[in-house]
């Protein structure tokens, strides 16, 4: 909702103020149509010559996200907390081999399915249950876990940022590709020298277009998207590091309740619930 009003105060503003001064909106029209396809065809094909087609489709996806509100909330992060809870409380009382069964098929598990809107997301189920699943195993000591658990959370960042990165790149050719058409703009007006002067005006000014067009296109538009994409990339990633820093606090010997708290000290201050909250929410639950 706010990318599309950012996007109308921008464009009001350009466009109010270029009328204001006495601009005539006529030239811009006009050349409008082929200075973006110029600029767009070009922009869309480099764009597709620079990356792999895994980042063109995560790219398209990022950009869905980018119009939708963010999944990441406080009501989220507490059903969170909430499930970690009780898959700790359990493993406290009955043993860690009691979780197993809800480890192994989380689908049918009445712990994951208390909390739809965690169990619906299978990135994170199966974050939490590969961990659990080594916890069980008794295997690996903590700081082994903690190991592979930076380094799982390592590539998944990467892997998001791959779309960002591919935005920003796109951000930072459009101006270029903006000069490429102004140029040929300015090809075709040489090749007119002797018409009448409003007429190489007209032309020269729809050179320019493509100028305009091409930062118009990076700054207000291109650039926007990537560093909002990027925002919600890094509030993905704080339900990993919650889930980290829960785990971790058991295995270290603290009460459930404790851990979670462990887990909630790491989400930031605009999402994280309150202690208060969250204990509350724990016990209804």
């Amino acid at each position: 909702m706010f990318v599309i009003i950012g996007w109308v105060i921008a464009l009001a503003c350009i466009f109010g103020v270029f009328i204001a001064h006495g601009g005539n909106m006529e030239v811009i029209v006009e050349a409008l149509p082929f200075e973006m396809i110029t600029i767009f065809g070009a922009a869309i094909g480099a764009f597709l010559a620079n990356n792999q087609m895994k980042v063109v489709k995560a790219t398209a996806a990022g950009l869905g996200r980018c119009f939708k509100g963010s999944k990441q909330s406080k009501a989220r992060y507490m059903e969170l907390l909430a499930l970690m809870y009780d898959i700790l409380q359990k493993a406290r009382k009955e043993g860690l081999m009691s979780i197993e069964k809800d480890v192994d098929d989380p689908g049918t598990s009445a712990l994951f399915q208390k909390y739809p809107g965690v169990s619906s997301d299978h990135h994170l189920v199966d974050f939490i249950t590969d961990y659990l699943r080594m916890m069980v195993s008794g295997n690996l000591n903590a700081h082994e876990i903690e190991s592979l658990m930076d380094s799982e959370i390592d590539t998944h960042h990467q892997e998001e940022h791959a779309p960002v990165a591919a935005l920003q790149r796109l951000a930072g050719a459009l101006p270029a590709f903006g000069i490429v058409a102004a140029v040929l703009g300015v090809v075709n007006t040489m090749g007119s020298v002797g018409q009448p002067p409003p007429v190489l005006g007209a032309k020269i000014g729809s050179a320019l277009v493509g100028t305009f067009l091409g930062i118009l296109l990076s700054y207000a538009f291109a650039e926007p998207l990537a560093g909002l994409l990027e925002q919600k990339v890094e509030d993905g990633s704080k339900e990993y590091q919650c889930i980290k820093t829960t785990l971790l606090a058991s295995m270290q010997g603290y009460a459930p309740q404790v851990a979670i708290e462990f887990g909630r000290k790491v989400l930031f201050s605009g999402d994280r619930p309150s202690f208060s909250e969250l204990e509350a929410h724990v016990k209804k639950k």
